[in-house]
Formats: structure tokens, C-alpha cells, sequence
């Protein structure tokens, strides 16, 4: 695959951040400096600087004379996470449920009826992209740059673990009906509703995490 780009290291770093996320490059696992620029057609120089980007957002880890590794996202980093989460996303409901115009609400409308489609059918790939969408909508529309920025950082690195949550039993169905529970209160323009509501969808997502994680260990230990 070869990359060219104005900004070659952006360009390295926007490809290789979309393979961790598509789980190409999964947790853990080396990143042959070598066999990258082999593979992308690139010299070492723009792959250096393209994993120090990853490596400052969190999607990296490096270690000294061992080179660079995806990032492996912890217990004790979800413990953390989710709660601030939590809160930047609840206050970007509130302020989107004052500040979205009927036409904008339109638009969620249209997401929403696909984020149900998907679920309905089981198509969790589907359903998580769009799930992605709406979040990423809600803080466009609470027009606040410094919330949309620091979610999106903190978004990045949940990322790397959020889309096993709605393979927990049950937890598909459970998540359409918090996120037409958030487009409820936006709807009738209830700030503290949909604040409420974001805030309780992204904490519900940390317990799907958790209780998939202690059955994955109870199938292992049994």
C-alpha cells in the first residue's frame, strides 16, 4: 500500500491508527519498523514520526532497545476512562439538547432509525459505526471545542476496547434503548434528561465490559 500525502507522517500515522482500530494490529502485539515501510513504500523516518504521534495519543507504547507495541488498554485504564467520559459526554447532551436545530435533530433522526435497523439484525460492525456516528454528532452539536477535544483524545483509547461491549449477552438491545432514551430528552430539548441518560449509557457500557471480561475468565478457568 503506498502512502502519499502532503504531510507524509500524518498520512503514516492516520493509516496505521485505522488498522489498530479495525483490530489488523491488535493489542500487544510488535510493530516491525522494517516491515511497515517495506509495506507502505515509505523510508523509517516518516514511520518514526508517524508512531510518535500514536505513542503520544496512547495508541502506542514504546520501549526502549525494544521498539514500539499496540497499546494493550487495561482494567485499571477502563476504571479511569469511563467515568470522565462519562461526564464530558453527559455535558455535551446537555448543552446539544439547547443548541440543536430542528434540522440537525432530523439527522439523528435518520441515524437513529439505522443505529435500529443494525441492531434488529444482529450486524454489531454496523451498528458500532453508527453508534460511533451519533456520539461523534451530539458533540459536534454541543459546540463546545475544548469538550469535543479532550472526548476525542480519551476516545481514541477507548476505542481500542469499546466495540467488545456489545458482544455481551443482551447488551445490543440494551444500548439501542439508551441511546433512543438519550434522543428522547434531546428531542424535548431536556438538558438535564439527556445529560442523565449520556451519562448513564456510557457507565452501562463500562459494566457490559467488566461482566464480559469476568466471563471470558470464568470460560478459561473452567
Amino acid at each position: 500500500m503506498r502512502v502519499v500525502h502532503s504531510s507524509l507522517h500524518a498520512e503514516v500515522a492516520h493509516s496505521l491508527r485505522q488498522r489498530i482500530f479495525d483490530g489488523e494490529l491488535l493489542p500487544g502485539s510488535f510493530l516491525d519498523e522494517v516491515a511497515l515501510a517495506e509495506a507502505m513504500q515509505i523510508s523509517r523516518t516518516p514511520l518514526r514520526e508517524a508512531l510518535k504521534v500514536l505513542t503520544a495519543e496512547g495508541l502506542v507504547r514504546h520501549e526502549p532497545r525494544r521498539g514500539c507495541f499496540v497499546a494493550e488498554v487495561t482494567e485499571q485504564d477502563l476504571d479511569e476512562i469511563f467515568p470522565v467520559i462519562a461526564l464530558l459526554e453527559g455535558r455535551c447532551a446537555h448543552e446539544a439538547a439547547l443548541n440543536a436545530t430542528d434540522a440537525e435533530l432530523q439527522d439523528l433522526q435518520a441515524l437513529h432509525d439505522r443505529l435500529a435497523r443494525y441492531a434488529n439484525a444482529r450486524r454489531i460492525n454496523d451498528y458500532y459505526e453508527t453508534n460511533f456516528a451519533i456520539h461523534e454528532a451530539i458533540i459536534a452539536l454541543a459546540g463546545n471545542r475544548w469538550l469535543a477535544q479532550v472526548i476525542g483524545d480519551l476516545r481514541k483509547i477507548l476505542r481500542l476496547a469499546r466495540q467488545q461491549q456489545l458482544r455481551a449477552p443482551g447488551r445490543l438491545a440494551v444500548s439501542l434503548s439508551e441511546h433512543l432514551a438519550v434522543f428522547a430528552a434531546l428531542k424535548a430539548r431536556d438538558a438535564q434528561g439527556a445529560e442523565a441518560a449520556m451519562r448513564t449509557h456510557i457507565t452501562r457500557q463500562r459494566e457490559a465490559l467488566r461482566e464480559l471480561t469476568r466471563e471470558q475468565r470464568r470460560k478459561v478457568a473452567g
